[in-house]
């Protein structure tokens, strides 16, 4: 499994039994669609116990390798980097420094995600394919985590520019975070000023 901070971290090694094809009425969601039954294979998969004291803790050199993230292991040897003494968690980089495609927020770090649920204020969603900008605010009770997974969820979050829109993978960033005696108002209020310095609504999403 691959880190927030880049690294590829042993999770355990898993025995793969092929079952046959996808049989029954059942039909098969994924990202670009469905697979109807029959047109795909099925998998059981068990974790093993070889090297299980290992998960967690081996940290190895996948390579530049990020468009071919399967590889076959007998063609292609691994550096080993580090062997850690106890599984840690990477340090939360602080809420200036966060920065995240909203397609990687749910394998955050728990210590991550808490820090962002228990925060409010205004964030910046960023566009990849069209570099707009989307300046919104989080008041709810799960903060800024539970704010950006309305967009995991649906794709827009509720927006009326992002919702006439192709879904996207948009970049998550926190232009400022709101005091613990701020009020939904004082937030809206900060969320404004933003847009105006960032002009969102004359050349990004932001629709009001």
């Amino acid at each position: 499994m691959v880190t927030p901070a880049g690294e590829t971290l042993l999770a355990g090694f898993y025995r793969c039994r092929y079952l046959g094809p996808s049989t029954g009425d059942r039909v098969w969601p994924h990202a670009d669609g469905i697979d109807l039954a029959g047109t795909c294979d099925i998998y059981d998969l068990a974790l093993e116990e070889q090297l299980n004291d290992l998960a967690g803790r081996l940290v190895i050199d996948w390579g530049a390798s990020e468009r071919a993230w399967i590889q076959r292991a007998d063609n292609q040897n691994k550096a080993v980097l580090e062997i850690r003494a106890a599984f840690q968690e990477p340090e939360f980089p602080g809420f200036g420094r966060f920065l995240s495609p909203l397609s990687t927020l749910e394998g955050l770090p728990l210590s991550w995600r808490t820090a962002l649920s228990n925060s409010r204020g205004v964030y910046l969603l960023t566009c990849p394919k069209t570099k707009e900008q989307y300046v919104g605010a989080a008041y709810g009770e799960s903060g800024f985590y539970g704010r950006w997974l309305a967009y995991v969820n649906g794709g827009h979050g509720g927006n009326v520019a992002l919702r006439s829109r192709d879904p996207s993978d948009y970049q998550v960033s926190i232009l400022e975070v709101a005091g613990s005696a701020s009020t939904v108002e004082n937030i809206i209020g900060m969320e404004d000023l933003w847009k105006r310095k960032l002009q969102s609504r004359e050349m990004g999403l932001n629709r009001n």
